[in-house]
């Protein structure tokens, strides 16, 4: 029985990363194609992967392969997931659907008209740490949860010019902050409160963004989540999550380079947590497309189009509380 193939559209730093991973390290799977509109990126990708370059995205969705790996940029992704999904191909999409509620609606009605089955690129949920945070939560050892901790912070801003185009930091980095607090507490984002400020970069509030943030998530069953974000942790790639509830805590810590740890009178000495999130993900997207394959052979994915709609909500929800200084419901933004 041979593997179900898939092409992988964009090859900047997620999409070349996917593939590689895709031809080597993911069983079940094999790489068919790769295309970025930067023809000689592609060509260097898929001579590198022994793969086909496609000429164009008509070529891809004309062709036999199985399934399309969308790791373009956000203002393409819309379009690109109903041209796959009318072509009978089944959808890997990098994360976020997109910054407009309206495209993100017409990528779910073109989800449910065709039926094919689509995952949403929320990786975190498949590192091993946060997994067993949300199982102590699904299988009631902590029992009912009373309040959810989220720390996200990233070693460094991204370049201005991203920033432009990004969203701003709720749509683009905290969105996988509220995708978490989603996951773990197995409960909907119903209020937003959120507080931010430039504190990083000045370059960066002129772009019209914030580098700074405290929001506090009313989940619907009443639960509580708080969310702190930085663009700019000096020591590495900080993230974390703790559940506290009536039967205990549960909570995520920050891996380090290797276990050892050295000893004086001078003090204790322990490895640094790592600085890219490539060397701290890694694992988990291969996780991730272990549960691509295995949606592949059951018809349902573990992060559908719904859990790429929902954080997009709560992000659209926070930039409306920071602006207008108030919590905002989510249903002010989709009634």
């Amino acid at each position: 029985m041979t593997n179900p193939t898939i092409s992988v559209l964009g090859t900047g730093r997620i999409g070349k990363m996917h593939a590689e991973l895709i031809a080597r390290q993911v069983p079940g799977l094999d790489l068919h194609s790769v295309y970025d509109v930067y023809t000689e990126g592609a060509q260097a990708v898929a001579d590198d992967l022994g793969c086909h370059r496609a000429d164009s995205v008509e070529e891809i969705m004309a062709s036999d392969v199985d399934a399309i790996a969308i790791c373009t940029s956000t203002d393409t992704h819309v379009d690109l997931v109903v041209a796959a999904a009318e072509a009978g191909k089944a959808i890997f999409l990098e994360k976020p659907v997109s910054l407009n509620l309206e495209e993100v609606d017409r990528a779910v009605a073109a989800i449910n008209a065709t039926g094919v089955p689509i995952q949403v690129g929320f990786n975190r949920r498949f590192d091993a740490a946060h997994a067993a945070v949300q199982q102590a939560v699904a299988d009631g050892a902590v029992g009912d949860v009373h309040m959810v901790k989220i720390t996200s912070r990233d070693p460094a801003p991204p370049p201005i010019d991203y920033i432009k185009v990004s969203g701003g930091m709720f749509c683009d980095m905290t969105i996988h902050d509220f995708d978490m607090a989603r996951f773990v507490t197995g409960s909907e984002i119903v209020e937003v409160y959120a507080k931010a400020a430039v504190r990083v970069d000045p370059a960066i509030g002129e772009a019209g963004d914030v580098d700074t943030a405290m929001l506090i998530l009313t989940h619907e069953d009443g639960t509580l989540t708080y969310i702190d974000n930085s663009r700019q942790a000096v020591y590495g790639y900080d993230q974390r999550v703790e559940v506290f509830g009536s039967a205990g805590m549960a909570a995520s810590e920050n891996p380090r380079e290797h276990t050892a740890e050295v000893h004086t009178a001078a003090g204790t000495r322990q490895q640094n947590i790592p600085y890219f999130f490539l060397e701290r993900y890694i694992p988990s997207y291969l996780a991730e497309w272990t549960g691509f394959v295995d949606g592949l052979a059951s018809g349902t994915m573990p992060v559908g189009i719904d859990d790429g709609r929902a954080p997009l909500v709560a992000g659209l929800a926070a930039w409306k509380s920071y602006r207008e200084g108030r919590p905002v419901r989510c249903e002010e933004i989709a009634p």
